[in-house]
C-alpha cells in the first residue's frame, strides 16, 4: 500500500480520534485540491499490509471517543485490493474503520461492506460541469449514491462549496438527493479554502473560490426544506 501521509485527527475524518492514512494517487484532478502532493501514484512510501495493520493495532489506545482508522487520499479506492485486505484484518481486530472517497470506484460497494463509516464527496450534480473542473464526470458517483440509498446504508456526503463551480445551485443538489431514501444519509457543506495552495508545483488555477456564510446558510436552508439532514464536523 502506497501512502504519502499519516497522522491523527479528531472527528473530521469520521467519529472520534482517528489514525488517518493518505493513500497515494487520484483519478481526479480537482483544480482546488488541498493535497496535490498525493495526486501521483508514485508519491509517498510503500508499506506492507502487515505493517499497516500492526501499526493500527498498536495505536488502539488512541482511538478514544469511538475513534479508529480512516483511509483517505488521494483516492483510497484506487488501491482497492490492498485496502480490502487491510480493512478485513482491522475488522477481525475489532477496530472501527472509515474511508473518505470521491465515489467514482465501481468497487466501492464491495469495499463499503468492510467499512464502519463511509464518507463520500459529491462535488457537482451536473456531470459535464464536474468533468470540466476535475476531469471526471459523476455517472459512477450517482450510481454509488443511489445504490447506498437503496440498501439503507449509512452515508456521509460532503459537498465542497466553491464559488464559480457549484455554490449557486442548492436547489439542483437538493432536488436530486431528495429523489432517494436518505434516511441514513447526512450532508455536510465544506467551504472552499486554499490550505493546499502552496503545495502545488505548477500553477494554482482556482480563482475567487471563497463562499460567504450566507451561501452556506442558503444551502442548509434549502436542504432542510427538502427534508435532507445536514451535519457539521
Amino acid at each position: 500500500m502506497r501512502i504519502f501521509g499519516k497522522g491523527f485527527n479528531f472527528s473530521q475524518d469520521g467519529p472520534g480520534n482517528r489514525l488517518v492514512y493518505h493513500l497515494s494517487g487520484c483519478n481526479m484532478a480537482c483544480i482546488w485540491c488541498s493535497n496535490p502532493d498525493g495526486m501521483s501514484h508514485t508519491a509517498g512510501k510503500d508499506y506492507s499490509v502487515k505493517e499497516i495493520v500492526d501499526e493500527c493495532i498498536s495505536c488502539r489506545p488512541m482511538f478514544f471517543s469511538n475513534g479508529g482508522v480512516t483511509f483517505t487520499g488521494g483516492e483510497a479506492t484506487l488501491q482497492a485490493d490492498e485496502l480490502i485486505e487491510v480493512l478485513t484484518a482491522l475488522k477481525h481486530a475489532g477496530i472501527h474503520t472509515a474511508i473518505e472517497t470521491n465515489g467514482t470506484s465501481k468497487r466501492l460497494p464491495e469495499i463499503a461492506e468492510l467499512v464502519d463509516y463511509l464518507i463520500m464527496d459529491f462535488k457537482h450534480h451536473d456531470s459535464e460541469i464536474l468533468k470540466s473542473f476535475t476531469g471526471v464526470g459523476n455517472e459512477a458517483i450517482k450510481l454509488n449514491f443511489e445504490h447506498f440509498c437503496g440498501i439503507g446504508r449509512q452515508l456521509h456526503i460532503r459537498i465542497p462549496l466553491i464559488n464559480g463551480v457549484n455554490a449557486d445551485s442548492p436547489e439542483s443538489f437538493a432536488k436530486y438527493f431528495s429523489r432517494f431514501n436518505t434516511q441514513n444519509v447526512v450532508f455536510e457543506f465544506l467551504a472552499y479554502h486554499e490550505y493546499g495552495k502552496e503545495k502545488w508545483q505548477g500553477e494554482y488555477k482556482m480563482e475567487n473560490g471563497f463562499v460567504t456564510p450566507d451561501t452556506i446558510a442558503k444551502f442548509k436552508s434549502v436542504f432542510k426544506e427538502y427534508g435532507l439532514n445536514t451535519v457539521i464536523t
